[in-house]
């Protein structure tokens, strides 16, 4: 997919961001996801809770509505917008968008074990922030750079996610199969600050409102042990 165009700065995600939600009355309104939250058990086999951080790397689609939702949950320290699975030359936006660089948006998550499991962060990746059975698309948005994969950092966080995986499958809680790839060795690069925190501070941007507002509040509804009221921002932190 080529780079899309500018608007009011930012790029567009696809030309239907343009047209929907067009009427201003429709914007208080609660907005319906194209891709609806599915409920599902926590991992069978997850970490055990532990002091310190670690972080986990997970791409499902735009990285807007990714990294929205994991700064909404608690535990995590810090949600990083960014790329993975492709060369440090390449880790750039528009390049990116080509969609043949090996680099999937992606979210480099910074959590405490002591307070959310890397299960608990799968959970939370399977059932809200993204739909695990749409091979190289989310929504509008279509390439290998909008795939659905776990980046391992480590191979207990692999044993984790193919163990997940294989248990969610067998339960049948989605209509097809999931397709989330298993990646490892791939190092994660931050993406440009102008996609850092775009969900809170677009609030009424279309492909916002729309596709990741809708990500929020089904985090909130089913797991409000896990959602905070306050997001987590990267910006605000890199300032401070």
């Amino acid at each position: 997919m080529s780079a899309k165009p500018a608007v009011n700065g930012y790029f567009a995600k696809s030309a239907l961001a343009a047209l929907v939600l067009a009427a201003a009355a429709f914007w208080q309104t609660p907005a319906i996801s194209a891709e609806e939250a599915v409920a599902i058990p926590p991992p069978a086999l997850d970490e055990k809770p532990a002091a310190g951080t670690e972080k986990a790397v997970l791409a499902g689609g735009c990285f807007w509505g990714v990294q929205g939702v994991f700064q909404h949950v608690k535990g995590v320290t810090n949600a990083v917008s960014g790329y993975a699975g492709g060369d440090k030359d390449t880790a750039v936006y528009e390049t990116v968008g080509g969609g043949r660089t090996g680099h999937a948006e992606a979210v480099e998550i910074t959590y405490k074990p002591s307070e959310v499991t890397y299960g608990q962060l799968l959970q939370v990746y399977f059932s809200v922030a993204h739909n695990p059975t749409q091979l190289n698309f989310q929504g509008p948005d279509s390439g290998t750079q909008y795939r659905s994969t776990v980046f391992a950092e480590n191979d207990a966080q692999k044993k984790i996610a193919e163990s997940y995986i294989a248990q969610l499958d067998k339960a049948k809680l989605f209509p097809k199969p999931i397709v989330t790839t298993l990646e490892t060795g791939k190092t994660f690069y931050r993406a440009e600050d102008y996609h850092q925190d775009f969900l809170t501070l677009n609030p009424t941007y279309p492909y916002i409102v729309y596709n990741d507002l809708p990500k929020i509040e089904n985090l909130k509804s089913l797991f409000p042990q896990l959602y905070s009221d306050k997001p987590v921002l990267v910006l605000a932190a890199s300032k401070s």
